[in-house]
């Protein structure tokens, strides 16, 4: 008996040993790339990463993954624990394996934004019934703003991209920017945000970029959290206390988030319908 009992305290030292290791693992955090290179985006979210390691008292080790679908991934096979990513991206990772928003970042104060698609003012083309025929650009497929969305809205038209456009390419939303304003395409698909950030970096020129089409308010990136994480609600507490409280902490640290970015808002998976809605009504989102 007193060895069972010896054993029995053994297993819940190792136990307790083990859980309190957990508790203080790292956590992966990956963005989206935001920013021009990896270089930049890592430099834009490092302070955000800090704030929060130092909020949960844990290690934040930060990842930018180079595309939406890429970071859906990732969080879906555990490759990271939180991210901020695309609403699209968020869809995927839930349905796909139960990830969940906590909160969603505010641009300006608002929890939302625009799909847009873009043209040289040059071009002829007015409205996204002059684009047959043309080279049109879309995001990666992970991407709301530069793929499902105007895919969705195309869709509704009665346009099927692959035989109403010339070319189809799929590429950065900086990419698209800088080659559309070049005259490289035609159009392409951005969102407001990504567009706004451009001009005011000199990246390129108001003049130079026309919108000819602009979606209805859409969620912004959500701020998620493995399937695995989801179950710890003292962490997902801590969490959204430390993001709600960013919007404050900017008037200190102006730099936690890069330029318009106003803090964070506590939202769950209900507000991100729209996007679920256009995946199923594009075929891109299955049913179980």
């Amino acid at each position: 008996m007193r060895t069972l009992t010896r054993l029995f305290v053994a297993a819940l030292i190792t136990l307790m040993t083990f859980s309190a290791h957990a508790d203080n693992s790292p956590l992966k955090l990956g963005v989206g790339l935001f920013q021009p290179d990896k270089d930049k985006n890592d430099a834009t979210y490092r302070p955000l990463a800090d704030y929060l390691s130092a909020k949960l008292n844990r290690k934040i080790e930060l990842r930018t993954v180079n595309s939406w679908e890429g970071l859906a991934k990732s969080l879906a096979n555990g490759e990271t624990d939180l991210a901020l990513m695309g609403p699209w991206g968020y869809v995927l990772a839930n349905h796909q394996a139960g990830a969940q928003v906590i909160s969603t970042i505010l641009y300006d104060g608002k929890p939302e934004y625009h799909a847009i698609i873009i043209t040289h003012p040059n071009s002829g083309i007015q409205t996204p019934a002059d684009l047959k025929g043309k080279t049109f650009a879309f995001g990666d497929k992970g991407s709301t703003s530069g793929y499902l969305i105007p895919l969705h809205y195309l869709m509704t038209q009665g346009i099927t991209p692959e035989r109403y456009f010339s070319k189809i390419v799929h590429t950065s939303h900086q990419a698209i920017e800088t080659q559309v304003t070049q005259g490289v395409l035609d159009a392409g698909a951005d969102y407001n945000r990504n567009r706004n950030a451009m001009i005011e970096q000199g990246l390129i020129k108001a003049d130079q970029s026309k919108v000819i089409w602009t979606s209805a308010p859409l969620p912004n990136d959500a701020f998620a959290v493995s399937k695995a994480l989801a179950d710890d609600a003292a962490l997902i507490r801590q969490l959204q206390t430390a993001l709600n409280a960013v919007g404050d902490v900017l008037k200190r640290q102006p730099n936690l988030l890069p330029p318009h970015y106003t803090g964070f808002v506590s939202r769950d998976n209900t507000f991100y319908k729209p996007i679920r809605d256009a995946g199923l009504a594009t075929g891109k989102l299955q049913v179980k």
